[in-house]
């Protein structure tokens, strides 16, 4: 029976950390501000940029949420951007995705400076994380370490796969791994016989958005699982895209949904907006 990795309850714990260093940051005049930029309608949007709000308020970040209407130029959002760019005040910089359809979300993840990206998805970041070279990384991934680290699970030397190539999760998580030793096999789609790899790893992280992408039989016993997926079952209920119930019976440790990884995602954000602040001050003293 596995043991299972809370991420809520980790991720209070280090907001409670971040307070006290955040305070310690006010007293030398350094003030971690974070602005999001909303455009359009989309509900699950609204909630994700509602939660990182009053994340940040309760470790101490100044937040500010910028909506832009559904309708909004790609000219118009990238002044916005530039703006915050130009803005000595601002350390973090999110523009939070899905972007309606007439805006490029290259272009726009790339107007914004590499040192205010605190999402890590500019290419500059990007390329620091793959050469294992200080930088912005993405959430997740970021987080999903972090559990590792609570967790006292050595993943040095350690036959992990990723089960997902996307940029926010599957890439950088792999370069995370090779970044703390670890030996990476990326798996996806198109990969066949998936099983034949995950029966062989210390660590499965699954980032597929598919339910039961990952079951029973393609663990082997005492293996470390991670589910990123968040999906809704036939009931309605939340679910990732492990098969929960029979994996947790053979894995040692094993995340759930909801409650594993989702909270450690904005924990993470954090962490990236008050190292963006001790950079960005740094520099000008």
């Amino acid at each position: 029976m596995a043991t299972i990795m809370d991420g809520k309850a980790l991720s209070l714990k280090l907001k409670e950390q971040m307070k006290q260093r955040i305070e310690q940051l006010k007293q030398q005049g350094i003030n971690p501000k974070l602005v999001v930029v909303l455009v359009g309608d989309n509900s699950a949007s609204q909630v994700y940029v509602r939660n990182k709000h009053k994340s940040c308020g309760e470790v101490g970040i100044e937040s500010e949420v910028i909506t832009m209407p559904e309708q909004t130029t790609q000219q118009e959002l990238l002044e916005v951007v530039e703006r915050l760019n130009q803005d000595e005040t601002v350390d973090g910089i999110l523009v939070q995705l899905p972007l309606p359809k007439q805006i490029d979300e290259k272009t726009v993840l790339r107007s914004i400076l590499p040192e205010k990206d605190v999402d890590g998805f500019h290419p500059v970041n990007v390329g620091l994380l793959s050469i294992g070279d200080e930088c912005f990384a993405p959430a997740t991934p970021s987080g999903i370490i972090a559990m590792f680290q609570e967790y006292g699970i050595d993943i040095a030397g350690k036959n992990c796969v990723v089960i997902g190539r996307s940029n926010i999760v599957g890439k950088p998580m792999a370069a995370l791994l090779l970044k703390n030793n670890a030996t990476v096999t990326i798996c996806h789609s198109k990969t066949e016989d998936l099983a034949s790899y995950t029966r062989r790893a210390d660590v499965v992280i699954v980032a597929t958005g598919r339910r039961h992408t990952l079951t029973a039989e393609m663990v082997k016993e005492g293996a470390v699982v991670v589910d990123v997926g968040m999906n809704r079952n036939e009931q309605g209920k939340l679910c990732g895209d492990v098969d929960y119930e029979e994996v947790k019976e053979k894995a040692s440790f094993i995340t759930p949904v909801p409650g594993g990884v989702g909270p450690m995602t904005i924990t993470e954000l954090l962490e990236n907006t008050i190292q963006a602040a001790q950079r960005h001050h740094r520099a000008e003293k």
